[in-house]
């Protein structure tokens, strides 16, 4: 089966509400009524609940699980050496890019590193397990390991304290393992550590759901690669199965909340729904219809997407972009930083436009 044209550009969607859209929506000024609501969308529930920009994350794990089987398969019967150096290759790479990110490894002060922290590493646990499940297990025992790891998060909370931010069991747990090297901490001069009251994203115990996400991509790309369904019929397999999963999760939400920065195993179910949903689309527009013209330009970020990823959030060219419009503030008023935002999306996006002309990509 040739290589999906919808998994880069559902991809490249992504990665340009990532690096683009939203950062200038943010920046642009005018408050109107519709626009606040707009806005609202794309700023992160602060615990209970789920907006469109909650989906970012989740969507980009998910699609990394959907490659496994088009670029794994081939690897079933080979030696496991040469699997094992091509994953964990791959999780060194995404541990140290997520470092460079949001964990201060350009500081060279081991004190300011945070070691868990960053979306990278998040899809470097799932993608590791994921790939493992893949290679080793058949897809029904592979539903199995997801259902049981969704439980088993969920029995560990449940066991552990409430779903509180500051009393859940995974808060616990990563306070007690990371310490100072927990994004938002700080060691303290007599040794100590002190945790920052604004910060709640948790990453031990919440890998468990992150493999999860990771899973419920490999498996729809499993299910697209070997169903024997034709494209309307595949197309239509995974929006039911998005609209029951979302559906699922958010029954379970009575019991479990939804809540994104612990990864609840309800948060899995219902962003997977919507993932399932955008991935249908998407086969159904580009690989079904061959309606993609209109929106192939996605590619451009789909296609070198952890490159796009790490030079937005290192911000390396608003700089650059200040430099050259600079003089523009005095005739913009507050439409300044949105020129400015503007400036630096369309310099990113020129790089990314030049490597996929010269068919030049970052492989992880």
């Amino acid at each position: 089966m040739q290589r999906l044209r919808s998994l880069d550009l559902l991809r490249g969607f992504d990665l340009f509400m990532l690096v683009a859209f939203c950062p200038l929506l943010m920046k642009f000024p005018p408050q109107a009524e519709w626009l606040v609501a707009i806005k609202s969308q794309f700023t992160h529930c602060s615990w209970e609940g789920f907006t469109a920009w909650d989906l970012v994350m989740p969507l980009f794990m998910f699609m990394s699980g959907v490659t496994i089987p088009f670029a794994l398969t081939k690897y079933k019967n080979q030696a496991k050496g040469v699997f094992a150096w091509r994953i964990a290759k791959r999780v060194a790479l995404l541990w140290v890019f997520g470092m460079v990110v949001q964990g201060n490894l350009l500081s060279l002060d081991p004190s300011q590193w945070k070691l868990f922290s960053n979306t990278l590493q998040a899809i470097a646990v799932g993608y590791a397990f994921s790939a493992i499940f893949f290679l080793n297990f058949s897809a029904r025992t592979n539903y199995l390991i997801a259902a049981s790891l969704l439980l088993l998060y969920w029995a560990l909370m449940a066991l552990g304290g409430d779903y509180s931010q500051a009393g859940n069991y995974a808060e616990s747990v990563d306070r007690a393992v990371l310490g100072g090297f927990r994004d938002g901490a700080q060691w303290t001069e007599d040794g100590g550590v002190e945790f920052s009251p604004w910060y709640f994203y948790t990453w031990i115990i919440s890998s468990l759901t992150f493999v999860v996400t990771v899973m419920s991509g490999m498996l729809a790309g499993d299910f697209l690669k070997n169903s024997a369904a034709s494209g309307n019929g595949k197309a239509a397999r995974l929006a039911l199965a998005g609209v029951a999963a979302v559906a699922a999760g958010w029954i379970w939400g009575l019991w479990l909340p939804v809540i994104k920065p612990i990864w609840t195993s309800s948060m899995v179910m219902v962003s997977s729904g919507y993932s399932l949903l955008l991935l249908a689309l998407f086969y159904w527009l580009a690989d079904v219809k061959g309606w993609y013209k209109w929106i192939d330009w996605l590619r451009i970020y789909g296609t070198n997407s952890i490159l796009a990823y790490v030079v937005s959030q290192l911000g390396l060219f608003r700089g650059t972009a200040r430099v050259l419009l600079h003089g523009l503030e005095q005739y913009t008023g507050d439409y300044y930083p949105f020129i400015l935002e503007l400036g630096s999306v369309s310099i990113v996006f020129a790089l990314l436009y030049i490597m996929f002309k010269n068919s030049k990509f970052l492989r992880v």
